[in-house]
């Protein structure tokens, strides 16, 4: 078992899918992080965009070990950045639609470099290669989030009270 940290700018009772963002790295979901000062930022960064709330932490209990066989579930693991982590990076971002561009439960891989807009418009343009567009979306220090894109994926998180 791990702890996964969600932030936010309000507490998460409940898992609502539906009010995930849409043109997110993984889709439309629920996003976790191990990493607590990953998602600490994050909680800041919602409460600078919605100016609104105080930023927040949420913690789950998720048993990783499903990861790697996942059972009844659909799962992607990305170790790390590559051509097919940016093809699938660009394709989610760029689906802004209700109807997910993928038919993953969860979706384990490195969290893209936030300005990622120009970087992929000069990829589509052809004006940089695919490398350099993998460079330029990569962070120094690589950190990895988890997606959760289902129900019956979100049935595995535990909530843990602190």
């Amino acid at each position: 078992m791990i702890k996964l940290y969600h932030g936010s700018n309000v507490r998460i009772d409940e898992i609502d899918l539906k009010r995930g963002r849409r043109g997110k790295d993984f889709g439309q979901g629920f996003y976790l992080s191990a990493d607590m000062e990953q998602a600490q930022l994050m909680a800041e960064r919602t409460v600078d965009r919605e100016e609104l709330g105080e930023p927040t932490l949420t913690v789950y209990s998720f048993e990783d070990g499903v990861l790697r066989n996942p059972m009844n579930l659909k799962v992607k693991l990305f170790e790390g950045y590559s051509i097919e982590w940016a093809e699938f990076i660009m394709m989610n971002r760029q689906n802004k639609t209700p109807i997910q561009a993928h038919d993953y439960d969860i979706v384990y891989g490195p969290i893209a470099n936030d300005k990622v807009g120009l970087q992929i418009s000069r990829y589509q343009l052809q004006y940089i290669p695919m490398e350099e567009l993998i460079r330029q979306l990569s962070f120094i220090r690589p950190t990895f989030q988890y997606f959760f894109g289902t129900e019956r994926a979100i049935a595995l998180l535990t909530k843990i009270d602190l």
